[in-house]
């Protein structure tokens, strides 16, 4: 599905990525909770997505398109707890209450004790004790080091052009760093140049107040914004004034733009209930979306969902548990439970529009004082929102030539 969507939609769209989930086997969960695939039981790459045949030929359409694919990566832990003998989507076993992981092989030595984190500033719970109760790998040792490495490796020579580090924070940013440091360079074969590297974004939550801060992570690679997510909510949900985003970005706190990835939601997020918007609010989160592809800040990533009523709902899967493919309306949108958020046409529009400003400043902000706002990129653009009930009418400098 993800090959197709690289030569029938992403690349003609000016979608320049995709991230996919979890590649390396996971646990089956019942129910088959979306989470299970944050849940490895060994680094063999099959999953309810795929083998690893349709895995690599998959990267090579997409590359061959000029989509890049960025794999999110499981170097923190292994599967939690499980009653009895686990099973994994590639048919290993496991037992994680004993840390025996044979399809790899890891044992309980590779592991750092178990504990649960009850203090999240305590950087020693943080980063050497049980996230949500999965397994902690112990990323100082040598043997596991060089497990994650080969990993990485072979997904590099399959043609991904980088990774999410899913729960980073939990990792020492020292570990990380080597790890990162012994990855090969990206394969030439796929149309990288010579001696390129991986991307690497990093998943740090931080909201300025963390023991584990995310400026520790930022001479690695990227790291996720997770303030912009909240704030870029509360603006466009009517909690705080559209006219406050001229200063967006460092203006706020927020990491350097180049270092910053950022989103609207994530797939974590999207589920919580927060401030963030999701789906479920189309109109602020098409207008929250329109801003974060205008405004020259972040690097920017769109999210594409399933529908789900509860939190940890499956994604829509058939009566043997298979997840089913997308099905398209007249419109190009997706139905059978596939949201597709990068299908609206408001949303691939603006892809177009980031593409078309790239490398061009913001100018002649002009804001009602409240939450009517627009502004200039360059010569290349003009973009406006109004979140007041009422019209926007007022004469604007839209700074393209005429025509």
């Amino acid at each position: 599905d993800i090959a197709q969507e690289c030569e029938d939609f992403l690349a003609p769209h000016g979608y320049a990525g995709v991230q996919v989930s979890p590649v390396a086997e996971n646990i089956i969960s019942e129910g088959r909770p979306w989470w299970e695939r944050y849940q490895p039981i060994s680094y063999k790459l099959s999953t309810r997505s795929g083998n690893e045949l349709e895995f690599a030929s998959m990267v090579r359409r997409c590359n061959d398109v000029g989509v890049r694919i960025y794999v999110d990566v499981l170097l923190n832990h292994m599967s939690g707890d499980f009653v009895g003998t686990a099973r994994g989507t590639g048919g290993s076993v496991a037992e994680p209450s004993t840390k025996s992981f044979p399809a790899v092989p890891y044992t309980a030595q590779d592991f750092h004790p178990s504990c649960e984190i009850y203090d999240w500033n305590d950087r020693f719970q943080v980063q050497q004790c049980e996230l949500v109760g999965l397994k902690d790998l112990d990323q100082s040792s040598d043997y596991v080091r060089t497990q994650l490495i080969e990993v990485l490796d072979h997904l590099i020579t399959l043609g991904v052009a980088g990774f999410r580090v899913d729960a980073a924070k939990h990792m020492a940013a020292d570990d990380l760093d080597y790890i990162f440091s012994n990855m090969r360079d990206l394969n030439t074969d796929h149309g990288f140049p010579k001696s390129a590297r991986p991307f690497i974004y990093q998943e740090v939550i931080d909201h300025g107040h963390e023991t584990v801060s995310r400026d520790e992570y930022t001479s690695l690679g990227a790291v996720t914004e997770f303030r912009f997510s909240e704030e870029i909510g509360k603006a466009f949900r009517g909690n705080n004034a559209l006219k406050w985003l001229q200063s967006w970005g460092t203006g706020w706190g927020f990491l350097p733009s180049e270092q910053a990835l950022t989103f609207v939601d994530n797939h974590d997020n999207q589920r919580d209930g927060g401030q963030e918007l999701n789906y479920k609010s189309p109109k602020q989160y098409k207008m929250a979306t329109a801003f974060h592809l205008a405004f020259p800040y972040g690097i920017s990533q769109v999210m594409s969902s399933f529908g789900f009523d509860d939190r940890d709902q499956a994604p829509p899967q058939d009566a043997q548990e298979r997840i089913i493919s997308p099905e398209f309306d007249a419109d190009g949108g997706c139905t059978n439970g596939w949201i597709c958020e990068h299908r609206w046409r408001q949303i691939y529009n603006m892809v177009g529009f980031k593409n078309a400003v790239r490398g061009t400043d913001l100018s002649n902000w002009w804001d009602n004082g409240d939450n009517q706002i627009a502004f200039c990129r360059g010569n290349k653009g003009f973009v406006a929102f109004n979140n007041n009930l009422y019209d926007l009418s007022q004469t604007l400098q839209t700074c393209l030539p005429a025509g």
